[in-house]
């Protein structure tokens, strides 16, 4: 998917100096790191999984305490809605009417006492002196407090007080649970077909911890190398593995920039794309063309492109602001003398609702538009939190004008994949049902077929054409790909 929307500042305002002055507070770095990354969240829209990162190096967290910190800071954000369920009970006052910081440090402290195995005295204790140094010393009493009357119960027994009966009020029972808005619970059930059971395992995975993948960009490195480098083999990708531990920029082939960190399902749809069969692609003089219309930040734009060059085809990637088109030049396979992957890539500031190319001009048209991203929920957990209904609805204009845009790009027998990091039917079936409602040049095309090794693909009927991977079926993000082919 391409990401579209605000990221964190690279570093803090604050200096080296005030940052290093306040790891030292009295709560410990890892714990206020945990803080910083909360606050930035709900304060800035920053996403946890590009700033934890940068504060970790910036502030020389590693071992226990940078696992302590990730460990925090995404419990917090996955949990937050039962912890706020629970912590309304045990507070005499509305948590929406407290200062942030207290939410921030409430929340925290309810995660290490109901879903780790730190003691109950240290983590109050910790959650006190953590209140002292980011909101004074007033307030540390009523966090005191709160925290102990959420020490008496263990999560179960928590959640069977705080969430709504499942007899009464199914929805809302699964909300708190398993800390969704009630909207996204809805909408994943009816991605699902109404499945409760299904619906329950999807909400699950949604709280666990995702494996880091890396994708070996064809022609630059191998899956083999990588595993020689301790990785796993991924189940279905021939160019994934799975990083046991460590982080993914110390490794050999990322740093040198021949590998990147990359989802299954995201590799697997780039695949996809490359296997349909382009009629015609063939015969056409120099190779065929293969156009990426939301490239930035790149990660299936690199794989395509080593792909494409593979074939002899060419790859243009566009994107529609120039700093991301600027990044995504960076990050394409390295031009090589002797022609190696990337040699036949190009990348242009353009956008893809209005193309500067020709119609008909490519054999293969990648349409990742931008979405939610409510199938990413275990990387970014805060954007459940964040995002609305109303967002998904003003995304639907440009998603079904790109995918327009990409049937129109298409040459004639040429494959356009439409892709999704999202299971909700507005911006994934509804999108490529009412485009195609208003056209008769284009045939859908079986996608799950494209990928027979991997099961569990297809939607419900009678949409089985159409390809969804899921967490909890896949071990994957819950990106959804759709295939058509233009007729004449």
């Amino acid at each position: 998917m391409a990401t579209h929307g605000r990221t964190a500042p690279a570093r803090p305002a604050r200096g080296r100096a005030a940052a290093g002055r306040s790891a030292r507070g009295r709560a410990g770095p890892a714990r206020r790191v945990a803080f910083d990354v909360l606050r930035a969240v709900a304060e800035r829209d920053a996403y946890a999984n590009l700033l934890l990162p940068t504060l970790l190096a910036e502030r020389g967290l590693t071992g226990r305490d940078a696992a302590l910190a990730t460990e925090l800071t995404y419990g917090a954000l996955r949990g937050q809605g039962r912890y706020d369920a629970i912590l309304a009970i045990c507070s005499d006052r509305e948590l929406a009417r407290l200062d942030p910081p207290l939410r921030h440090v409430l929340r925290l402290g309810a995660h290490q006492l109901l879903a780790t195995r730190i003691g109950p005295h240290a983590a109050v204790a910790t959650s006190v002196d953590l209140t002292k140094d980011v909101a004074g010393p007033r307030p540390a009493g009523f966090v005191n407090a709160v925290l102990r009357r959420v020490a008496t119960r263990d999560l179960r027994s928590w959640l069977e007080i705080a969430a709504p009966s499942r007899a009464d009020d199914l929805a809302g029972h699964l909300s708190v649970t398993y800390s969704h808005p009630r909207w996204i619970v809805g909408a994943l059930s009816e991605a699902l077909g109404e499945d409760l059971a299904e619906t329950e395992a999807a909400l699950a995975a949604d709280g666990e911890r995702p494996r880091v993948t890396l994708c070996a960009v064809p022609g630059l490195a191998s899956p083999a190398e990588l595993v020689a480098g301790g990785a796993q083999p991924t189940r279905w990708s021939p160019f994934g593995v799975y990083l046991a531990e460590g982080d993914p920029a110390q490794v050999a082939a990322v740093a040198e920039g021949r590998a990147s960190v990359q989802d299954e399902a995201s590799q697997l749809a780039a695949l996809a794309l490359a296997r349909a069969g382009a009629a015609g692609e063939e015969r056409r003089p120099g190779g065929g063309r293969w156009v990426d219309l939301c490239a930035g930040p790149g990660g299936k734009a690199r794989l395509l492109a080593g792909l494409a060059s593979s074939r002899g085809a060419r790859l243009l990637a566009a994107d529609v602001r120039p700093h991301r088109a600027r990044l995504l030049a960076d990050r394409l396979p390295p031009v090589g003398d002797d022609g190696a992957a990337g040699a036949s890539a190009a990348v242009v500031v353009a956008d893809g609702t209005v193309p500067a190319w020709r119609r008909g001009t490519f054999d293969r048209v990648l349409a990742d538009v931008p979405c939610s991203g409510l199938g990413a929920l275990r990387r970014r957990p805060e954007a459940r939190w964040r995002r609305s209904p109303e967002d998904v609805a003003a995304l639907g204009p440009l998603q079904r004008a790109l995918l327009a845009a990409a049937l129109d790009s298409a040459a004639p027998g040429g494959v356009v994949a439409y892709v999704t990091c999202s299971p909700h039917l507005a911006e994934t079936r509804d999108v490529v049902t009412d485009v195609l409602a208003g056209r008769d040049d284009a045939d859908v095309l079986d996608a799950p077929g494209v990928l027979p090794e991997v099961p569990g693909l297809r939607c419900p009927e009678p949409h089985g054409a159409f390809a969804q991977f899921w967490p909890h079926r896949h071990g994957t993000d819950a990106i959804f790909l759709a295939l058509l082919r233009r007729s004449a």
